[in-house]
C-alpha cells in the first residue's frame, strides 16, 4: 500500500534530522566554551612603582697595589746568606728582609780602619816635622825650601787621612747594606730571591704591597668621568663571587689620547679576598633619582629583548618591549615602554600568547614604595 501524503514523509525526516543538527552544534559549541574557560590563567599583577633608585657607573678594571715597593740590594758581588720573610708576610718598617754574606765587607772593614791608624800617624809625624822646621826657621839652619816641604807633607798627610776615613765611612755603610730591612709597613707579594746566589746591584729580592693597601682601577670615558668625585662609594664584584667595597681616592687629571678613557683610583677597604692581578666589575655610587621599576619576574627576555605582559580592560594580555636598566633587591629599573598605570603580569609571562585572556588574581599583600 503506497502512503498517500509522500511529502509529509519526508518533511517529518528533514525536522528530525535538524533537530539532531542543532542538538549536536549546541553540544559542540559548549565543548568549546568549555576548553576555553579551562585554558584562560591566572595570573597576578602588579603596577610600575617610583622609587628613589641609585644612579650608578658600572666599569671594569685590575686590581693592583696602592704603591709597591721594590726591595733590592744596594751593594752587589755578594752572597745571599738568609732570606727572612716569605710570601704573603706582613712585616713592619725597619723588619730584617734579607742578608748578604758580610766576611769580606768585614775583613775589608778592618782593612780601612788600619789605614786610618796609618794615615794618623804619619800626620803626626808630618806635624811634628812641621814644629821643629817653624822652631828652626829663626836660626837659619833650614832653608825656606825645606820649610815649605815640610808644611807640605803636613797638609798631605792630613787629605791622606781623609780620604782614609772616607774609605772607612763607605766600608761602614756596605756592611749595614748587607742587612736589607723593610723601609715601610708592607705585605710580602712576590719573592724572587734564591738562597746562596750572588747577587747585583738593584736586583730584586722582594716585591711588596706598601701598608697592604690595594687599588682598583677602572677606566671611564669623557663623559662618565664627569659625575665622579672624590669620595663616592664604590662596590666591587671579585672573581670568587665576593664582594668589596672602597672609595674613589683619585680621578685621573689625563685622558688617553687614543682610547679616550682616563683611570680612576679607588682604595679598597682591607680585609677583603681581593688580590692583585684579579680583573673585578664594579659600580660607582653617584647619588640617588626617582626610578620606574618592577619586579624582575615580570620581565620577560626574548631574543635578545625585553618584554612586559601588559593587560587591556578586557584583561587581555599584550607584550611590550621595554628598555631596562639597573637591578637592585629583586626589582629591575624600567627605563621606558612602561607607565605607572599600566597592569602588568607579575609573573609567568613566557606561557602567553598576544591577546590572551587571563583571570586576574586579588593580590594578597601590597607593596610599599620605598
Amino acid at each position: 500500500m503506497k502512503p498517500e501524503h509522500p511529502f509529509v514523509a519526508l518533511a517529518l525526516a528533514a525536522t528530525l534530522f535538524g533537530l539532531a543538527a542543532c542538538r549536536g552544534g549546541s553540544s559542540d559549541g559548549a565543548s568549546q566554551e568549555q576548553q576555553a574557560q579551562a585554558s584562560v590563567l591566572t595570573v597576578e599583577t602588579v603596577q610600575p612603582q617610583s622609587r628613589n633608585w641609585p644612579e650608578r657607573i658600572q666599569a671594569n678594571g685590575p686590581i693592583e697595589a696602592w704603591q709597591e715597593i721594590i726591595v733590592s740590594p744596594e751593594t752587589g758581588g755578594l752572597r745571599i746568606a738568609e732570606l727572612a720573610v716569605d710570601v704573603g708576610a706582613q712585616v713592619q718598617r725597619g723588619q730584617l728582609l734579607a742578608r748578604l754574606s758580610d766576611d769580606s765587607v768585614r775583613a775589608e772593614l778592618r782593612q780601612r780602619q788600619a789605614s786610618v791608624a796609618q794615615a794618623r800617624a804619619s800626620l803626626e809625624q808630618a806635624r811634628a816635622n812641621q814644629r821643629r822646621a817653624q822652631a828652626a826657621a829663626h836660626s837659619g839652619a833650614l832653608s825656606e825650601q825645606q820649610i815649605d816641604d815640610y808644611r807640605i807633607n803636613q797638609a798631605t798627610a792630613q787629605a791622606s787621612l781623609d780620604a782614609a776615613i772616607a774609605e772607612l765611612d763607605s766600608t761602614q755603610l756596605k756592611l749595614t747594606q748587607t742587612r736589607i730591612t723593610a723601609v715601610d709597613d708592607a705585605v710580602v707579594a712576590a719573592k724572587s730571591g734564591v738562597l746562596g746566589n750572588v747577587v747585583a746591584t738593584g736586583a730584586e729580592l722582594y716585591r711588596l704591597i706598601r701598608q697592604g693597601k690595594l687599588e682598583w682601577k677602572p677606566e671611564l670615558d669623557a663623559r662618565q668621568l664627569a659625575s665622579v668625585r672624590v669620595g663616592q662609594r664604590v662596590s666591587l664584584t671579585l672573581p670568587d663571587g665576593r664582594s668589596a667595597d672602597g672609595t674613589v681616592r683619585l680621578v685621573g687629571p689625563a685622558v688617553n689620547a687614543s682610547t679616550g678613557r682616563a683611570t680612576v683610583y679607588v682604595s679598597l677597604q682591607p680585609g677583603t679576598s681581593a688580590r692583585t692581578g684579579m680583573f673585578a666589575s664594579g659600580s660607582i655610587a653617584l647619588g640617588e633619582r626617582p626610578a620606574l621599576t618592577l619586579p624582575q619576574k615580570a620581565i620577560v627576555l626574548r631574543d635578545g629583548r625585553a618584554y612586559a605582559w601588559v593587560l587591556d580592560a578586557q584583561d587581555r594580555a599584550f607584550s611590550r618591549v621595554v628598555s631596562t636598566g639597573l637591578r637592585v633587591d629583586g626589582r629591575i629599573e624600567v627605563a621606558s615602554g612602561l607607565s605607572p598605570e599600566d597592569r602588568v603580569v607579575a609573573d609567568g609571562g613566557a606561557f602567553l600568547s598576544e591577546g590572551a585572556k587571563v583571570t586576574v588574581k586579588a593580590a594578597t599583600s601590597q607593596e610599599t614604595p620605598r
